[in-house]
């Protein structure tokens, strides 16, 4: 096809931290530009910063600020079509992914609550990230309660409903700010917002309908389940929740004339249905077949994978027909930190020494401290850590959890507990690979996909620790690539998903493989994570519930405290 000829989609992939924009030729998904937006507010986990007065936040709280998002598509989008060099008149469609559950309460126009000037100071009335785990209590009484009703959406979310997801959050906005919850008109996945915004309509995708708003054979948890969690509760489902739904691929509107003056882009083009930026990944990473597992890694790491067959895995995030492409089962597990652990290390336990070298050695810290830890031998740190530093997602659904070191001496070297704490996330996949085994949905290949994979040595040592050998997305942008790969569909230039990621998605196959006598020894230390997993995890010790219960009463002794009226004097 002549230059002139050729048509152009718009990926855009909405992260933790920022949204990135790129543009992909449609006949073979060619990355021509791209450009990234940091959210101006970031996210918002100890302060609301959006207000002119900061408003202390309660722990396990995440928020963010909805206009953010928008300010993507006016400042990522138009830059990432510049730096293509292309016709902006030769954009057919686009399309955008989100983190999940990541809710918006709206009312009826889209507005969010919390730019309504009355609402603006009240921090429920903003954005909940997906990392928002204030709502664990909500979401024990929900399994507590589906557990004793045996209901039987129940199993197809692995026995239990997360903190993260639609019912537990809105539980929580009604018990905690009544007012605003009534306020509300629609309880609106970020994902779904967006495309509000570029749309002028409200269609809810069936991913996040299905994977974190319960949606399961067409229909939601009943109004006398809801009511029997709170009786204000019942008609949450019919009148914040249930909406038209589109299908993934399928087109939910054109784009309006004022989105198409924010982006620069032709009024009317296609703007497929909403995804989340792990479900959207697969057919970029040509990986749409039974048993293909995906590891979107990031700050979170998201495991898809289709199959053929349905099957209940304990604590996986959910089980949907058609959740990633049409005509199989959508599964999805998770890891609720992994590169936030990494994160978190460096910027809070590294000393400045270590800073300091790595910038003279023209490194980030993060690379530094892998080349200290790579030689040595496995096992050689005497360490073995757990990866819930921001709570469990899968096999244990539970956030009340929280990190640990084992084997720590007055030797143990700044790189070595870095070490232990990539291993840690490693064994939580492995943890996740073969509960999907044992349940019978063989992994046959994984994937990995996320900004992980720069480093060469985590996934070699994903490769040991798991057995398998890993391939790698042969795309940066693996979320913007799939998106853009659904925009070609809503525009009509494939007939299906499959046949656009065939393609239009990228993939080196087998880049690592794993190393015989490396794997035997993980197996060892694989062995002591797991004794560790079950002891805290599974009820054996509950000693981090009653520590993050003790820190929430501690906290909330001191704010009470803090705002006292002075003791008046006594007069004689």
């Amino acid at each position: 096809m002549s230059a002139q000829l050729e048509s152009y989609v718009i990926g855009v992939d909405y992260g933790t931290l920022s949204g990135r924009a790129v543009v992909v030729r449609v006949s073979d998904g060619v990355e021509l530009g791209s450009a990234v937006l940091d959210y101006p507010h970031a996210v918002m986990d100890t302060t609301l910063t959006a207000t002119a007065t900061a408003t202390a936040l309660p722990p396990e709280w995440a928020l963010q600020v909805p206009q953010d998002y928008v300010a993507v598509l006016k400042s990522a989008v138009p830059a990432a079509v510049r730096n293509a060099g292309i016709d902006p008149t030769r954009v057919i469609g686009i399309g955008t992914d989100f983190t999940a559950c990541t809710m918006v309460p709206v009312i009826s126009d889209g507005t969010p609550l919390c730019e309504l000037p009355e609402y603006a100071s009240r921090p429920h009335a903003y954005v909940k990230l997906w990392k928002h785990h204030a709502a664990q209590s909500q979401a024990d009484r929900i399994n507590d309660l589906a557990f004793e009703r045996d209901e039987s959406w129940l199993p197809r979310y692995g026995g239990l409903i997360s903190s993260e997801w639609e019912f537990a959050k809105g539980l929580q906005l009604l018990e905690e700010d009544p007012e605003l919850y009534a306020r509300m008109d629609h309880w609106v996945e970020a994902a779904d917002w967006i495309v509000w915004q570029l749309t002028g309509e409200y269609v809810r995708n069936a991913c996040t309908a299905g994977y974190k708003g319960i949606l399961q054979d067409g229909a939601y948890p009943s109004e006398e389940f809801l009511g029997a969690l709170n009786p204000a509760f019942a008609r949450f489902a019919v009148d914040k929740v249930a909406h038209r739904i589109g299908q993934l691929g399928a087109s939910a509107g054109t784009l309006t004339a004022v989105a198409a003056a924010w982006t620069g882009l032709p009024e009317g083009i296609a703007v497929a249905v909403g995804n989340v930026d792990a479900h959207v990944t697969a057919p970029a990473a040509q990986a749409v077949n039974p048993g293909q597992m995906v590891a979107i890694m990031g700050t979170s790491t998201c495991h898809v994978m289709n199959s053929d067959r349905l099957a209940e895995v304990p604590g996986m995030c959910g089980v949907v027909d058609g959740g990633i492409v049409s005509g199989l089962y959508g599964y999805e597990a998770g890891q609720s930190g992994v590169g936030d652990i990494f994160a978190w290390y460096v910027r809070t336990q590294v000393p400045a020494r270590y800073h300091d070298e790595a910038a003279a050695a023209g490194q980030s810290v993060h690379q530094y401290l892998t080349d200290l830890a790579k030689d040595q031998p496995v096992g050689g740190h005497g360490l073995v850590a757990l990866d819930w530093h921001s709570g469990n997602r899968s096999v244990l659904v539970d956030h009340e959890l929280s990190g640990l070191v084992v084997g720590t001496t007055l030797t143990t070297r700044t790189e070595e507990v870095y070490r232990a704490l990539l291993e840690a996330t490693a064994f939580g996949t492995r943890t996740i690979v073969e509960t999907f085994q044992d349940s019978g949905v063989p992994v046959t290949e994984f994937i990995v996909a996320g900004g992980l994979l720069k480093n060469a040595f985590l996934m070699q040592t994903y490769s040991d620790i798991l057995r398998l050998p890993i391939s790698t997305i042969a795309s940066d942008q693996g979320p913007a690539l799939g998106s853009a790969i659904h925009a070609a569909v809503a525009a009509g230039a494939y007939p299906d998903v499959r046949a656009a990621g065939e393609k239009m998605g990228k993939l080196n196959k087998n880049v690592y493989l794993p190393n015989e006598a490396a794997a035997s020894a993980y197996d060892l230390l694989y062995a002591e994570y797991t004794q560790l997993h079950d002891y805290f995890g599974r009820g054996e010790n509950d000693v981090m519930h009653r520590l993050k219960a003790l820190k929430r009463s501690a906290i909330a002794a001191a704010a009470a405290d803090a705002v006292a009226p002075a003791s008046l004097p006594v007069l004689s």
